[in-house]
């Protein structure tokens, strides 16, 4: 696994996202890390996401999952193209879809564990699954279309 996080390499002029820009002074500073198979992920949400006392607002977990998810699309490109981010060629991705079942209520005070893996890659379009958990509860679980940018 990488010390840095795949969203560390994101050019500056786009690093903005609320999710994982790590440019945006108010945003979630969400980081993806890449093992070869899996990417990982840990959050712990503010008093400020909760949907009411004691629960996190599904809107935020979506958002976890959103950027976490294409951070690991990013990460697998560069993988599986033996391509190294440090280059500043960077391979990005946008979401086409993203579909998610809420399991459980996520609870708040606690920190969350995405972990996702590519299910399919082809040259223009990656699905992606990826999973939340909280205290090894599993609260939601998703599958996100990412489509690659024109190079």
């Amino acid at each position: 696994m990488t010390e840095k996080a795949i969203q560390d390499y994101y050019p500056d002029d786009i690093a903005v996202c609320y999710g994982c820009g790590r440019h945006n002074p108010v945003g979630l500073g969400i980081k993806t890390y890449w093992d070869g198979s899996e990417g990982t992920c840990r959050f712990t949400p503010r008093d400020d996401h909760l949907a009411y006392p004691g629960v996190i607002y599904g809107g935020l977990i979506a958002c976890l999952v959103d950027c976490h998810s294409i951070g690991t699309a990013v990460a697998a490109a560069h993988d599986a193209e033996g391509r190294d981010p440090e280059t500043g060629l960077l391979i990005l991705f946008f979401t086409a879809r993203l579909e998610i079942d809420y399991i459980a209520p996520t609870p708040a005070g606690t920190e969350l564990f995405l972990a996702a893996r590519v299910e399919e890659a082809g040259p223009r379009k990656s699905v992606i699954s990826c999973t939340v958990h909280a205290n090894d509860v599993l609260c939601a679980k998703a599958r996100i279309v990412a489509v690659r940018k024109r190079d």
